[in-house]
């Protein structure tokens, strides 16, 4: 099935499998989400199956971890501000609520965004944003994701 992937994303990155992997970074991959009604929108997946959280990595893996968020979140920042005049700023989360994996999300944030979601966390945008057909992942993101894994190389230069 061509979608097997998803069922374990940390596994098939390590087999080159996961078709949303940007980059392989110092302790994750640099994914584009599967969702883009924010374009730019990625996530940091740790290298490392079975880590849940980033007190299970030992400290200098944590550091790396979250180096690489920091980056990627950079990354995102520059590609979506060279894109997309109305780009604001991005955000940067660890969950975990969801998939039992330790994963960052790396959202960008835009002028154009609903006044009633605009300042709140992107979780709050209604769950047709996350599902329509329009926002999947697709090969009309090709120019974003070729610009944030640039973005990404020159940063890791």
């Amino acid at each position: 099935m061509i979608d097997d992937w998803r069922k374990d994303r940390i596994g098939a990155a390590l087999k080159g499998e996961n078709p949303t992997v940007l980059r392989r970074l110092t302790a994750g991959f640099a994914v584009i989400g599967d969702v883009q009604f924010l374009p730019g929108y990625s996530v940091l997946l740790v290298d490392q199956p079975g880590v849940q959280r980033l007190s299970d990595l030992p400290r200098g893996r944590r550091s790396a971890f979250l180096a690489d968020m920091e980056q990627l979140g950079e990354a995102v920042e520059r590609a979506c501000g060279r894109l997309d005049p109305a780009f604001r700023r991005v955000n940067l989360e660890i969950l975990g609520n969801k998939d039992p994996f330790l994963h960052a999300h790396v959202w960008p944030r835009f002028e154009w965004e609903p006044a009633d979601v605009l300042g709140a966390p992107v979780w709050l945008y209604p769950h047709s944003q996350w599902s329509e057909e329009k926002f999947r992942l697709g090969p009309q993101h090709d120019v974003l994701r070729e610009a944030i894994s640039s973005e990404l190389d020159q940063l890791r230069a």
